[in-house]
């Protein structure tokens, strides 16, 4: 099975990348989910937020206070790396396991959405890397759409690498500037590849239209 990991700048097209995956019949696991998961009430890492951040991280109802976590984390690098430390560990668990299922299962291929891929040594686990990218103006453009402010943009984007170094590391490149035509159309020609890429290493079963638009 052929595991790919799906990168890049935050606003910069990964979860559009991830819907084009699984139109295709590829099977998706986005760690952004998984992030979330692992923090609902009752659960152990959620505990340890608490017990490292404060109470107020938790809300009345028992669940994180994402948005108080934030304005804690991103303003404070060592904040942020102690977050880090309670949650990729655990985050990284499930996404091997759900790799595992799908070798159980016989599929040819799987892709793992990690968008601090490299930054955790992630690309180390997996057989190739795709990362999507756009223009810095563009991906500010995009977060301020969502309502963040100046200062929250710049944060979150001093939180992970630059984007041209994490191209530079990638197998394939995206480039999210265009409307979803082309990025649809980009998405294709990097599954033909791969899947050349399983056919060659004797994988069968692939099972993938491809469907640009």
């Amino acid at each position: 099975m052929l595991l790919i990991g799906l990168t890049g700048g935050i606003g910069m097209g990964k979860s559009t990348s991830a819907a084009l995956f699984e139109e295709r019949g590829v099977p998706v696991v986005d760690t952004d989910l998984l992030a979330r998961a692992v923090v609902e009430p009752g659960q152990p890492a959620l505990t340890e937020v608490r017990e490292v951040f404060g109470d107020t991280v938790v809300g009345p109802d028992g669940a994180l206070r994402r948005d108080v976590v934030a304005k804690m984390v991103f303003a404070d690098a060592e904040k942020l790396r102690r977050l880090e430390a309670i949650l990729h560990p655990r985050i990284r668990e499930l996404w091997r396991a759900q790799a595992a299922q799908w070798r159980l299962e016989g599929r040819p291929w799987g892709v793992v959405v990690i968008p601090l891929l490299f930054e955790t040594g992630a690309a180390a686990e997996l057989d190739s890397v795709v990362c999507v990218a756009c223009s810095a103006g563009t991906q500010r453009a995009r977060l301020r759409a969502r309502g963040w402010t100046a200062e929250q943009v710049a944060q979150r984007v001093a939180a992970q690498w630059p984007v041209q170094k994490k191209m530079d590391l990638a197998q394939h490149v995206i480039w999210t500037e265009a409307g979803l035509d082309v990025h649809a159309a980009q998405l294709d020609k990097v599954i033909e590849r791969l899947r050349g890429r399983g056919e060659e290493a004797g994988t069968r079963g692939w099972g993938v239209t491809s469907r640009a638009r």
